[in-house]
């Protein structure tokens, strides 16, 4: 079964091709459910690794996530793609077998089923779970709905002496702020489309979402309450889904770098969300930066700081967000990438991701309808209606959901496809502890002298950040010897530790006088054992990070 990108996926046909490729695959390909929705629904994790080479928990893994936003399809798209990749081209392409031999994804296709169920049924917004909050009953005003059927949740334009809006002058159908001078024409007011609860005859105050949960708002770093942050819960992890995924986390400590599919934007996001660059440690910052400039060379999105370049408001701070969570609780490298950028496919440059949103000039607006008209949907052009409140209106305008959030799905895959080379770059980057050597000397009459050398090949030190140092987030190597019935140890321990191996992240620059030119990716166990010869003695070194590896030898 491959993927398809002709249409967004129900709950249902998710789940009939993840247990597709899991019966298709089974060398490949785990799936099982980390818990339920708040309706109840399966929140699927597939584990993706050669299962000959050794388990999922015995390498180090990319942990990846998508749709925990309703209406952001293409998220689960991506991850699908992503698996699909993974799956059909494992033994086919070198670096999807490399990685897959040595390295697990755990991949969430869809982390708010319900949410997502509801917005294909009705095409209503919703930002992320069905479930009432933080009212139990809807709250008086205009509601977003599909008034007419049409399975599109739209704007409604009535015409207005006051309103804020006039007709671009070139094009019509778009509406544009008018200037401040302007006193004469004709004027609009735009409302979304939907009806209106308890109006008055006069006012129409636009409600505020029914299911006003941001489940990415509800993780455990810097969380604050409804007051501070808007969408966040009652308590940290409160909402079954989030509690889902941060058990799934800590319940897998192989994680390396863990990447959210959100839309949209064109970005890759990195943290912090609420503090400065300023706070991170110097080598985690510079990891950061090497990691976003690789993503901008495969995707061609920028890589860039929330907490700098991606504010709501300049003196917002986002609280409760996932990827705070991972890099600065459990030490991991964490990215959101924000699918799709509307204004870049229409040929826009030099804007603020979010600035622009608030304002901009009528001629990008011109640049964007354009794309909307060559590709044939994003843009519906206004059509009365009868409104069963306001009488008549004209429904149309952009079509948030199927332009804005989405790309058209005549684009989908183009612009997706790329973001699995990020996927794996991330995973062929992570630290991978591996045996050097294991050999055994004679040392005397029945005795030998065995030496342990192991070693970090990966880009990344075993410890993956400082962070993880610092939060004690991660244990070091940990070496076991295995001696035959009766052998004795004479010096060693049977079970050792072994420290944190660096990587070449810092290897960069060979005149600079301060990078470290030693073997620090390398260490040495030894011990002194008697034994007969012939017996095999064999040794198991484990780091929750840089993977399992395992030795055996004949003394």
């Amino acid at each position: 079964m491959r993927v398809r990108f002709d249409r967004f996926y129900t709950y249902a046909e998710l789940t009939e091709t993840l247990e597709a490729w899991a019966s298709e695959f089974p060398t490949l390909f785990r799936l099982e459910s980390i818990g339920s929705s708040y309706e109840g629904r399966d929140i699927w994790l597939a584990a993706v690794t050669n299962l000959e080479t050794g388990p999922p928990e015995e390498k180090p893994a990319v942990f990846l996530h998508a749709q925990i936003h309703a209406i952001e399809f293409t998220g689960t798209t991506a991850a699908l793609h992503l698996l699909d990749r993974l799956l059909h081209e494992h033994g086919e392409d070198e670096r999807v077998t490399r990685a897959l031999d040595t390295r697990c994804f755990y991949v969430v296709p869809r982390t708010s089923p319900d949410g997502a169920e509801a917005a294909l049924a009705d095409g209503r917004f919703r930002r992320s779970s069905v479930r009432p909050y933080p009212r139990d009953e809807p709250e008086d005003g205009l509601h977003r709905e599909d008034v007419d059927g049409d399975g599109r949740v739209l704007f409604m334009r009535l015409r207005d002496s006051n309103g804020f809006w006039k007709a671009h002058p070139d094009d019509p159908r778009l509406l544009v702020a008018r200037r401040p001078d302007d006193a004469e024409g004709e004027f609009f007011r735009v409302l979304p489309e939907g009806t209106i609860r308890n109006w008055d005859g006069v006012t129409i105050p636009i409600a505020p979402a029914f299911e006003g949960l941001d489940l990415n708002r509800n993780w455990p770093a810097d969380w604050a309450p409804e007051g501070d942050q808007q969408g966040a819960g009652p308590y940290p992890v409160s909402e079954p889904e989030v509690r889902a995924l941060v058990q799934a986390i800590v319940d897998r400590p192989n994680i390396t770098s863990y990447v959210g599919y959100h839309t949209f934007s064109g970005v890759h996001l990195r943290p912090n969300s609420g503090r400065p660059d300023d706070d991170f440690p110097t080598p985690d910052l510079r990891a950061f930066k090497l990691m976003g400039e690789e993503a901008t060379r495969l995707t061609g999105y920028p890589a860039i700081s929330i907490f700098h370049d991606f504010k709501y408001d300049p003196k917002m701070v986002i609280r409760g967000g996932d990827i705070d969570w991972i890099y600065d609780h459990r030490g991991a490298f964490a990215w959101v990438t924000e699918f799709w950028s509307p204004q870049r496919t229409a040929g826009l440059s030099d804007y603020h991701f979010i600035d622009w949103i608030r304002d901009h000039p009528p001629e990008d607006d011109l640049a964007l309808i354009k794309l909307a008209d060559e590709l044939g949907e994003g843009y519906v052009d206004w059509y009365r209606f009868e409104h069963p409140q306001l009488g008549h209106v004209e429904l149309g305008g952009w079509d948030l959901m199927r332009f804005w959030f989405n790309p058209p799905l005549s684009r989908l895959e183009q612009e997706i496809a790329p973001h699995a080379d990020f996927a794996l770059f991330l995973a062929l980057v992570s630290p991978r502890l591996e045996v050097r050597s294991f050999e055994a000397t004679p040392a005397g009459e029945g005795a030998y002298r065995l030496r342990l050398v192991l070693e970090n090949t990966g880009w990344l030190p075993t410890q993956v950040t400082q962070k993880a140092l610092d939060r004690k987030a991660v244990r070091p190597i940990e070496v076991e010897l295995k001696l035959p019935e009766g052998a004795r140890l004479v010096t060693g321990k049977e079970r050792e530790e072994a420290g944190q191996l660096e990587g070449r992240v810092e290897r960069r620059a060979i005149i600079w006088w301060n990078v470290d030119h030693s073997t620090s990716d390398r260490t040495k166990v030894e011990w002194v054992v008697e034994a007969a010869a012939g017996e095999r003695v064999g040794v198991v070194a484990r780091h929750e990070r840089a993977g399992t590896v395992r030795a055996e030898l004949e003394l």
